[in-house]
C-alpha cells in the first residue's frame, strides 16, 4: 500500500510559540505529543519570511531568487513545478484545502490537485478561473465592530483585536477548512479505490490580526508569558527595516501588560491550531489511516509578536521570531524512527524532496532540497548551513508592493517597504551551528551567536575578532548562490 501523505500548515507561527520548544505559557498538547512518535526539529527555517515567497519557496524546492519569487504579488508561472502537480501526476488524490498564495487568482488549479476548497465557498472550485486568495476569513458585524474599534489611537498599527465574541466571524474560513478535511478523510474511508491522498490544508491561524474566541482566549496564563525582546530603540546596529517599522507603528508607550495580552492572544490563536490539529489526528485514527499516513505539521514563516516592540513581519530581516518556524513529522509505521526533539539544521525548502521519498516518487525536475528522512532513525546532521533571503536593488519598483496608505495597519512596513533608503534592499541570512549570519548588500552586515545571545542584540559583525568567522560564512554564501543560481527547466526549446 502506498504512504498517504497529510500537510496541515499554519500561518506567521513562531518556533518558540509550542510548549515543547520551551513557552511556558503555550498550550499545545497535540503538537507536543507528536514528539512521542515523531519528530520535531528545533532548527527549521523558511527560506523568506512573507507568504507568497516561502510557498512558492516550499512547495517547490526552489529558494526564492531562483525564479524571481521575492514579493506578495509575483506566482507561480503555468510552466514552473510544484509539489502538488507532481504528486497529482503520480498517482496521488491531491486535496488542496484552505490558503492559497501560490497560483494566480485568473488561473485554474486543474494541473495542481483534484479538488480545491478555500474556505469560503462550500464547493470545489479546482476549475474556476478565479478564486480569491483567502487572507484570513469573512467577518460579521461583531467582529468588524471589533476591527474597526482596533484601527484607534496607539492601537491602529498593532493588529490587536483581543477576545472574539465567537468563532462565526474572523477566523470562521479556518474552522470551514478543518471540517472540509475531516469530510474528506471520512468520505474517503468509505471509498474502495486505494489511490492514496496527498492532502495540503493551509489555513490562517495565527495570522494577525491578533484575535482569538474562548475558550481559547482565556486559557493563555499571562503571568507565565516569555521575556518579550528589547524595544529596537534600545539595540544598535540592527537593519534599517526595524527601526522604520517602529517608528510609524506607535507602540513605543505600550505598558508591558499591554503587550502580555497581545501575546497571549497569540500563543490562544496558536492553542487554537493545536486543538485543530488533535481533531484531525482523531479523524486519521477513526478512520483507519493514521499508522499509513505521513503527517507533516508547519508554517510558512513566523511574527515578531511585539519582539523589539514590532507587529507582524518584515521580508528582509531574519531573526528567529520570524525565520525559525515549526516543523514536526510524525512518519507513517513503515519507517522506522527514533521520536524526539531534533537539533539538525532543516529547511522548509526541503519538503518537496521529502515528500518524494516518503511517496516513493522521483521528481521530475532538478531543485535544491534535500529529504530529511535520513534523520528519522536518529541522525543529528542534515545540512551544515541553512539559509532566508529577501530584499530587492535600488530601483526595483515592482517589487514595492505599493497600494497600501496609513489608512491600512500594513502601512508601516510596506511604507517602510517604499523606501529608496537601505531600508527593504537585498539581504541573505547564513546560519551555521550556533552562529547566524547576514549579508546586507546596501548597510551593515549582521552576526549573531545565538547560544549566547538567543534575542539577537549584540551584532558581532562590527567586531573586528570575528572577522575570520565572517569570511568564512561569507565564503559559505557565495557557495550557496554558485549552487542555486539559477533553475533550468527539464526541457528544450526549439531554435
Amino acid at each position: 500500500m502506498r504512504e498517504n501523505i497529510f500537510l496541515f500548515v499554519a500561518d506567521q507561527m513562531r518556533n518558540d510559540s509550542m510548549a515543547h520548544m520551551g513557552n511556558p505559557a503555550a498550550i499545545t498538547p497535540n503538537l507536543d505529543n507528536i514528539v512521542e512518535e515523531g519528530i520535531s526539529f528545533e532548527n527549521a527555517y523558511c527560506q523568506n519570511p512573507v507568504c507568497v515567497p516561502s510557498r512558492n519557496s516550499f512547495l517547490t524546492g526552489l529558494y526564492p531568487h531562483v525564479n524571481g519569487h521575492r514579493t506578495m504579488h509575483y506566482l507561480q508561472r503555468a510552466d514552473e513545478p510544484n509539489i502538488l502537480k507532481e504528486m497529482k501526476k503520480n498517482g496521488y488524490e491531491v486535496i488542496w484545502i484552505g490558503r492559497n498564495d501560490v497560483v494566480p487568482a485568473d488561473r485554474k488549479k486543474t494541473e495542481y490537485c483534484d479538488e480545491y476548497y478555500d474556505g469560503i465557498t462550500d464547493r470545489n472550485t479546482r476549475d474556476d478561473e478565479s478564486n480569491p486568495m483567502n487572507h484570513s476569513a469573512e467577518m460579521n458585524e461583531e467582529s468588524k465592530e471589533l476591527y474597526e474599534k482596533m484601527l484607534t489611537g496607539d492601537n491602529y498599527y498593532s493588529f490587536y483585536m483581543g477576545k472574539l465574541p465567537n468563532g462565526e466571524g474572523y477566523g470562521k474560513t479556518d474552522w470551514n477548512c478543518v471540517s472540509k478535511a475531516l469530510d474528506y478523510l471520512e468520505r474517503k474511508s468509505q471509498e474502495k479505490s486505494h489511490k492514496p491522498f496527498f492532502v495540503y490544508c493551509t489555513i490562517s491561524f495565527p495570522h494577525p490580526p491578533y484575535a482569538c474566541e474562548d475558550p481559547w482566549y482565556s486559557s493563555i496564563d499571562r503571568e507565565k508569558l516569555p521575556p518579550r525582546r528589547p524595544n529596537i530603540k534600545r539595540i544598535s546596529n540592527k537593519a534599517s527595516m526595524l527601526y522604520g517599522i517602529n517608528s510609524k507603528q506607535q507602540l513605543n508607550d505600550w505598558s508591558e501588560e499591554r503587550f502580555d495580552e497581545l501575546r497571549a492572544t497569540y500563543l490562544a490563536m496558536v492553542s487554537r491550531f493545536d486543538y485543530q490539529l488533535g481533531l484531525i489526528k482523531d479523524k486519521l485514527k477513526t478512520t483507519g489511516f493514521y499508522d499509513n499516513t505521513n503527517l507533516i505539521v508547519f508554517s510558512d514563516h513566523g511574527d515578531y509578536t511585539g519582539d523589539y516592540t514590532i507587529t507582524e513581519k518584515v521580508q528582509n530581516c531574519f531573526e528567529d521570531p520570524i525565520s525559525n518556524v515549526p516543523l514536526l513529522i510524525k512518519p507513517s509505521k513503515s519507517f522506522p524512527l527514533v521520536p524526539r526533539k531534533s537539533k539538525a539544521q532543516v529547511e522548509l525548502l526541503d519538503l518537496p524532496a521529502t515528500i518524494a521519498e516518503l511517496a516513493g516518487i522521483e521528481l521530475s525536475y532538478t531543485q535544491f532540497g534535500k529529504s530529511i528522512i535520513h534523520t528519522f532513525k536518529g541522525e543529528e546532521f542534515h545540512k551544515d548551513a541553512v539559509f532566508c533571503e529577501g530584499g530587492r536593488i535600488h530601483g526595483e519598483t515592482q517589487a514595492m508592493e505599493v497600494g497600501h496608505g496609513p489608512e491600512s495597519p500594513y502601512w508601516p512596513r510596506l511604507s517602510t517597504q517604499y523606501s529608496e533608503g537601505p531600508e527593504h534592499t537585498k539581504a541573505v541570512m547564513c546560519k551555521m551551528d550556533n552562529y547566524k549570519y547576514i549579508m546586507r548588500l546596501y548597510e551593515e552586515d549582521e552576526l549573531y551567536d545565538l547560544a549566547n545571545d538567543p534575542m539577537e542584540i549584540d551584532n558581532l559583525a562590527v567586531k573586528e575578532e570575528y572577522a575570520e568567522l565572517i569570511q568564512r560564512m561569507k565564503n559559505r554564501v557565495t557557495q550557496f548562490y554558485m549552487e542555486t543560481t539559477d533553475f533550468v527547466p527539464n526541457r528544450r526549446d526549439k531554435r
